[in-house]
Formats: structure tokens, sequence, C-alpha cells
């Protein structure tokens, strides 16, 4: 599948396939086409060649069947939501015409209670600290009954025990959903992931316990510090402190 913008290149000739349960992380560059590639997952976009095949349908087809975490969430905070409601969003493509029905507050606080924030279900949204916002898009995007996860840098802006929590969270999940995350932090994500697919205009999968420094200065196109997190301090929680 090749994609572009106007004609400028932004995916060439990309070739991947995910299996059921796989929990693989999106790393590259920024500008490298990970976003872009979410899109044509989602079918908002189409490829300009080749084709893509969601559970064997097309993108547009198969989208009521993937959950999307988009990577900025913008909200006015006086709007006055609260987090059942924004969670209950996620029930919007099961529609067809009217209010919510009771199958669908059912599946909102039940996405809630699994990433552990039904008892917040009834604060404004606006409240909540970044970590909890995040996991109620998580649950937003839980509410549709997903069988394919796709989070576009969830762990953006979050201080290091929630990002742990996070990604605690999602190897829950991944016990019965298909997952697929954009990060930057490649560092931390390969504690949590078997494998990487490597966005920069081309497309590679690789197994984490491959990943070098080779391959992430082909990726980056430069050198690059990579933070490890597999080190115990004194006084520190070991999995959560920069070494």
């Amino acid at each position: 599948m090749s994609f572009s913008y106007n004609g400028e290149p932004v995916l060439s000739r990309v070739y991947f396939k995910i299996f059921p349960l796989d929990l693989v992380s999106l790393i590259g560059p920024n500008g490298g086409g990970k976003t872009t590639l979410f899109r044509l997952l989602l079918g908002l976009l189409r490829p300009g060649h080749g084709t893509i095949r969601i559970f064997g349908q097309s993108p547009d087809r198969a989208r009521i069947r993937v959950g999307y975490v988009p990577q900025y969430a913008r909200f006015d905070p006086r709007f006055p939501i609260s987090v059942r409601d924004v969670v209950a969003m996620g029930r919007l493509g099961k529609l067809r015409t009217g209010p919510y029905r009771t199958s669908d507050r059912e599946a909102a606080l039940e996405a809630l209670e699994e990433v552990g924030l039904a008892y917040l279900r009834s604060r404004p949204f606006a409240d909540l600290s970044g970590g909890q916002r995040q996991r109620v898009l998580i649950a937003r995007a839980l509410a549709s009954k997903p069988e394919l996860l796709l989070l576009d840098e969830p762990t953006a802006n979050l201080d290091r025990t929630a990002e742990a929590r996070l990604y605690e969270l999602l190897r829950k999940l991944n016990r019965r959903l298909t997952i697929l995350m954009a990060s930057h932090d490649v560092g931390f994500v390969t504690k949590f992931v078997k494998q990487c697919l490597c966005v920069n205009r081309n497309v590679i999968l690789h197994p984490t316990a491959k990943l070098d420094g080779g391959i992430i200065r082909q990726l980056y196109g430069s050198e690059m510090a990579v933070v490890r997190h597999d080190h115990e301090l004194p006084g520190f929680d070991a999995g959560l402190e920069d070494v």
C-alpha cells in the first residue's frame, strides 16, 4: 500500500500483517506517517495504491469493530459534560436514531469499570487529571465493544506513574483485544510489546528483541538517547525511574 498528500509520498510500499491478540507499537519520527497510517486503517483516508483489509473487510466496513483513541482530545473545559456522557459517545456508531438506549448506558458503565473509573462517572470530565482523562477516552473506545484498539500516542503528557498504570491497563485489555498503539517512548514500550512497527515512510515490522542502535539510527536518521526503565535505584520503584 502507498499513500501521498498532494503528490508528496507519505507512506510507500507498506506491507505487514497483525494477528489476533497481538500487542504492537508504532514507533518513528514526527512526520513519519504514524497518524496517517491510523487514518488509513480507520477508513478516513484511502490508499493511492494497494489495499487494506481488517477482519477481511475494507476499513470503512470494519470500522464498527475498531476502537480509536486519538492523539489529542480537544474539548472546552467549560462544557458541562460528565465522565459517563463522554464514554457514552463511544456508542454513537451503534445508534440508528434517537437517544441512548439502556444497553448503551450499560456498555458505558461497563467500560468505565474496566478502566477502573466507574466511581467517577458523575464527575465533570474537565475536573479529571491527565491520566484519568486518558483512561476515560480509552473507556469511550471500549464502549463500542471493539475487537481492535488503535491508540495514537496514549502516554503523551502523562507522568511516569500514570504512564505505567496505562500500560498495565493495556496489557490487561490485550487478553481479549488486538492492540496497535503509537508511542515515542521506545525504552518504555519495549517492556510491554513483542513487536514494533517502525514507520518512516516505509513500514517494517520488527520483533522488539531485535531493536538495536542501528535500527533506531536508521529509523530516526540520527543519534537518539534511549531512556531505560529496567534498573532499580535506591528509594525508587523498579520500572518507574529514569536511568
